[in-house]
């Protein structure tokens, strides 16, 4: 409506100001000059009609037209809000997907670190050491076992070479590949005679994409320490009962025939100008090897009754005096050198110590040391060679040390490695120069039941010497 005013407005100003206006006013002036207001009323009544009426017309069209817009308009925004509520309902969808896809994930995520950490506190707290390599040889696993065993720290051996890390691992190169080319698990036993014993596994890792191996190394010093004391000791019981037997057993016919022997040597020391000098020589060493039989089974009856006694406080010197004076009249190679031909040579520190041991068992341990020096200093074909074994005995950092020192053939470096190690041969008739050699129950005497030292160096030229150590400051027990 604005808009019709609008232009009937410039219409009017339109004719105003072109002088049509005036021209327009003429038409309705009398021949006297005055206007004819009546007829002028009436015409612009009649125009003022027109002109409604055909605004009221246009009017009409213009509002049913609006009307028609408006219909159409609100047909737009009801399409706009059932589309604009169809696109809300979509985002809420979308944003509840989304939403239970993130708390999924969230889930998902802390179950993957929680499962991480139980795994890493699994492989934290295994007794073994756990070592983890990729095709190369870097290390992808090392567990708290294994900065133990190793003392190099996780941050420092990862993404390294194994063998550049931790050179000393027994575990070589080629043992890795032949795992991971056989897809075959290794198992090997790696010891350090009565330091360590370890089982080593290593097996090759399946269904990952990236091949790679594990280490599983096992220390199993204490178990098989403990298996060695029981057999030992199991064996030590065996052996005090058939000492004992034994003992006893060759006792009494020993006494009888020495009996005899002293009855036909008194009968024939009183008839000794009729007595063959020959026959009274072999009476003599008959009776001389008799009483070393005797000693011998004196040793196993005094053997036998210490199984079941505890440790005493004793001078190792004494014992070792005594086992010299024994040895004496004990040992003899048949054909070859006796004890009583070898010189011994003491070097005692003034005011030993007494150690904490079972007095029988390290008698044992010396004879057995002497019986092997005397093999040695019998194996030298030297015309003017005389046999020496040297002791020695001294007080050091709260331990006796002891040397016990031969000149005679020394030992080789495969002897050197074996000689503590068991002896076992299935053929009766072979030779026992082997098993003379070995000395396992002497070290295990030693070492297990004294806790002490035992080791040997040797020259194949020079001589032996086997190195002995005692704690002093152990309590008897």
């Amino acid at each position: 409506m604005k808009k019709y005013l609008i232009i009937g407005a410039v219409l009017v100003a339109i004719l105003y100001f072109t002088g049509l206006f005036e021209a327009f006013v003429l038409l309705f002036k009398k021949e006297d000059g005055h206007t004819n207001w009546q007829h002028l009323a009436n015409w612009s009544a009649g125009t003022f009609i027109i002109v409604l009426s055909v605004i009221s017309t246009f009017l009409y069209f213009s509002r049913q037209a609006a009307n028609k817009a408006n219909t159409e308009l609100e047909e737009i925004k009801r399409d706009l809000e059932l589309r604009v509520q169809e696109r809300t309902a979509t985002l809420d969808e979308a944003n509840r997907l989304l939403k239970q896809e993130i708390s999924e994930h969230l889930e998902t995520t802390k179950r993957l670190y929680s499962s991480e950490q139980y795994i890493k506190s699994i492989l934290s707290s295994m007794p073994s050491m756990l070592v983890g390599l990729d095709a190369e040889g870097r290390i992808t696993q090392w567990n708290k076992k294994a900065e133990e065993y190793t003392g190099l720290a996780a941050a420092d051996a990862l993404d390294k070479n194994l063998w550049d890390a931790y050179p000393t691992i027994t575990v070589t190169g080629q043992q890795v590949t032949d795992a991971l080319e056989n897809n075959q698990v290794l198992t090997f036993r790696h010891s350090q005679r009565g330091l360590f014993h370890f089982d080593i596994t290593v097996y090759p890792l399946e269904g990952t994409t990236e091949p790679g191996v594990v280490l599983i190394i096992d220390d199993m010093t204490q178990q098989v320490k403990s298996e060695n004391r029981i057999i030992q000791r199991e064996r030590m019981s065996n052996m005090g009962e058939l000492a004992s037997t034994m003992a006893h057993d060759i006792d009494i016919p020993l006494q009888a025939m020495l009996k005899d022997l002293h009855d036909v040597h008194y009968e024939l020391m009183r008839k000794q100008e009729q007595v063959d000098t020959q026959l009274m020589m072999a009476l003599n060493d008959a009776l001389n090897k008799g009483e070393q039989a005797t000693a011998v089974v004196n040793n196993l009856l005094e053997f036998a009754s210490s199984q079941q006694q505890s440790k005493q406080p004793v001078l190792m010197t004494d014992i070792i005096d005594h086992c010299i004076e024994l040895a004496g009249r004990i040992l003899a190679l048949p054909g070859g050198l006796s004890f009583e031909q070898v010189e011994i040579e003491r070097q005692y520190d003034q005011g030993l110590p007494k150690v904490c041991c079972h007095y029988a068992e390290m008698q044992q341990v010396f004879l057995r040391l002497l019986r092997h020096c005397l093999y040695a200093l019998n194996r030298v074909e030297h015309q003017a060679f005389q046999p020496k074994i040297q002791i020695r005995a001294v007080e050091c950092y709260d331990a006796l040390w002891l040397k016990i020192s031969h000149n005679g053939v020394g030992l080789t470096m495969e002897e050197q490695q074996s000689i503590f190690e068991p002896f076992f041969s299935s053929d009766s008739t072979e030779d026992n120069d082997d098993a003379n050699k070995r000395l396992s129950f002497s070290y295990f005497i030693v070492t297990e039941h004294h806790h002490g030292q035992l080791a040997v160096t040797s020259d194949p030229d020079v001589g032996t010497t086997f190195h002995m150590q005692f704690e002093l400051l152990k309590a008897c027990s």
